[in-house]
């Protein structure tokens, strides 16, 4: 018996990845703008950002992602009452179907989200150069990164773009299941309820009662996803907020502590440094400085 093999087409195929950015802006910051011939987008994670093109000015918000085509200049800034957390990719890719993403604003789903933070992880494993950096031109391998991330970046990449063309372009999927509640349900309202009570001191039992889920498929679901407790997840969240509101430089660290529930600036600055790695003044002076460099 002869077997005949079936070759399968790329339909999207990256060819040069340039760089993976993850930036964390302070207010008032402002890009010069810059033109080259590769592809680059703008996601939201948290916050807006005001993007302007050769041929537009728009507010990108959380959730949001952007496409500039070769050779289109874009500039970035934020505003005055907002710092945001912001995923910027470079790369080229030559295939056809690119011509979808041009001169188009998107919204990613929890699992484009997720397909997003793979490609972060593996890039924080695969490059000595911050993520945090705007004006890298080049980004620099670890000499001993773990084995395949180059590729798990290339395939994390080229299926964040498919699921983003085949959601966008395909208004009813031809064999989709029932609708039923689903683990990645779950995940997001319950995290987005978290969103909502940062100042508040939430514990599990509050949380699951809330969202009428019970503790342990809670505590599975929220270990696959993130690999963390709940309690601990939520903890991050906080930090990650006291982060924006650090960088908006409305609130002093007394009043960020206070707004956020804990019990006191010290705990806050503990927690802080435990997750952050700095203390909140230390990342208050670094945002500062990677937002007033000069080119």
């Amino acid at each position: 018996m002869g077997y005949t093999g079936v070759c399968l087409q790329e339909r999207i195929h990256i060819e040069e990845l340039f760089t993976i950015h993850y930036f964390e802006y302070a207010t008032n910051f402002s890009f010069p703008g810059e033109t080259h011939d590769f592809w680059e987008f703008v996601c939201v994670d948290k916050g807006n950002v005001n993007i302007t093109t050769d041929r537009d000015e728009y507010v990108l918000r959380k959730g949001e992602i952007a496409f500039h085509k070769p050779n289109e200049f874009h500039t970035v800034s934020t505003s005055a009452d907002s710092a945001p957390n912001l995923v910027v990719i470079a790369f080229r890719c030559d295939s056809p179907d690119m011509d979808f993403f041009r001169e188009k604003i998107l919204k990613i789903d929890q699992r484009e989200r997720t397909l997003l933070a793979d490609i972060l992880l593996e890039a924080r494993e695969l490059f000595i150069t911050p993520l945090n950096d705007p004006y890298v031109l080049r980004m620099e391998k670890h000499a001993h990164a773990p084995f395949g991330s180059e590729q798990l970046i290339l395939l994390y990449l080229e299926q964040f773009l498919i699921s983003l063309l085949r959601r966008h372009t395909e208004s009813v999927a031809r064999f989709d299941l029932p609708a039923k509640p689903e683990d990645a349900n779950i995940f997001e309202r319950v995290c987005n309820y978290m969103e909502n009570n940062l100042s508040s001191r939430l514990t599990v039992e509050k949380i699951c009662r809330d969202n009428m889920i019970g503790r342990t498929p809670l505590h599975k679901i929220f270990h696959k996803k993130t690999g963390a407790g709940i309690i601990e997840y939520f903890s991050k969240l906080k930090i990650e907020e006291a982060k924006h509101l650090i960088r908006t430089g409305r609130l002093n660290f007394t009043q960020i502590s206070e707004q956020l529930g804990y019990n006191s600036i010290h705990y806050f600055s503990r927690q802080f440094k435990k997750t952050t790695g700095m203390t909140p003044s230390e990342y208050a002076s670094s945002i500062k400085a990677i937002s007033e460099r000069n080119l």
